[in-house]
């Protein structure tokens, strides 16, 4: 029987590579492999569909999941996953001594769905009461004008969201005052430039989140990998296939970290990190597979009504292919 041709995008992540190299196939499958950053790949996956096999966004999955028009269907391999105490900076002006000092303010994000805010804002409503609908959220591009929601988002009527305006930056809002604090994976210019008055809502952000992770077993999903759904439908091996070709790289990447022999990693004690992180978390400190993942994935479920963003609660078996609920 002929191989089923199929195009893939995804990042070069340690855990996707073996995959991108060919060192670990697709069963039942050629693959044409195009290494793209999360961002673009996700504009192209919502706005034109351009590959059969592609990253997404968790949160922005279980949207258009929720809203029926969800152009891929997802199998659990959690390519990205970050803990996101790491991703609040605030004025340290205001008052803002703990999380639950945001109740009120007026916080900036990149893009209300994102995933990294998605969890944020349930990391502040789990842990310190303070809902979604008790900020002021502005969106905008964090150090250069501009930015847009990757997939229309049509919020529940209490959720203060407002675009900042052209010429606007979020960084240049924080700095002038305008804002008190933003949400955004990546840290923002004047964060990194040592200007007055801007830091971390968690100084330790890394005690924070292994306590987290101690406390509630949560390991922040990110993105996870989508299958085109007309494919799924005509093709029901593929979804189970794309499953275990991932698991595999990903379980080859562990491995490769523990080699002391050949660092796989430019860090310079990564022995001593590797070992820490399955003190704290275990042996499989990335897990795939949905039961490894039940907990995590309901809270996201949970959060995306919540928050505004899902109209009704997903359930998890409309988000992923069939055959990919159990580990194989």
């Amino acid at each position: 029987m002929a191989k089923l041709s199929v195009s893939l995008a995804c990042a070069a992540y340690d855990r996707t590579w073996p995959l991108i190299s060919g060192r670990v196939p697709i069963e039942g499958c050629n693959v044409n492999f195009v290494v793209l950053e999360p961002g673009e790949a996700f504009v192209r996956a919502y706005r034109s569909q351009d590959f059969d096999i592609t990253e997404l966004s968790a949160s922005s999955h279980i949207l258009t999941t929720a809203r029926g028009d969800a152009p891929y269907i997802a199998v659990p391999a959690f390519v990205s996953r970050v803990f996101r105490h790491s991703s609040f900076y605030i004025r340290t002006d205001r008052g803002i001594r703990s999380a639950s000092d945001l109740r009120g303010k007026t916080v900036g994000v990149t893009e209300y769905q994102m995933t990294a805010g998605l969890w944020a804002r349930g990391l502040l409503s789990d842990d310190f009461g303070v809902r979604a609908n008790e900020i002021r959220w502005r969106r905008g591009g964090l150090d250069a004008p501009g930015g847009a929601e990757r997939t229309a988002i049509k919020l529940s009527a209490d959720i203060d969201l407002q675009s900042i305006g052209d010429g606007k930056t979020l960084s240049g809002m924080l700095l002038d005052g305008d804002l008190d604090a933003i949400i955004a994976a990546h840290a923002p210019a004047p964060f990194l430039q040592g200007a007055a008055n801007i830091g971390r809502l968690w100084p330790d952000f890394r005690a924070a989140e292994e306590d987290y992770f101690k406390r509630t077993g949560l390991f922040p999903i990110m993105h996870l990998i989508g299958i085109r759904r007309s494919l799924v439908e005509r093709h029901p091996w593929l979804a189970p296939s794309v499953l275990k070709a991932f698991t595999r790289a990903k379980q080859i990447a562990l491995e490769e970290l523990e080699d002391v022999g050949v660092s796989r990693a430019s860090l310079p004690w990564l022995p001593s990190d590797v070992a820490r992180a399955k003190q704290i978390m275990g042996p499989d400190f990335w897990p795939y597979g949905y039961p490894a993942n039940e907990r995590a994935i309901d809270c996201m479920l949970r959060w995306s009504v919540e928050q505004g963003l899902s109209q009704r609660l997903v359930k998890p078996e409309e988000l992923f292919a069939p055959g990919t609920l159990q580990d194989l």
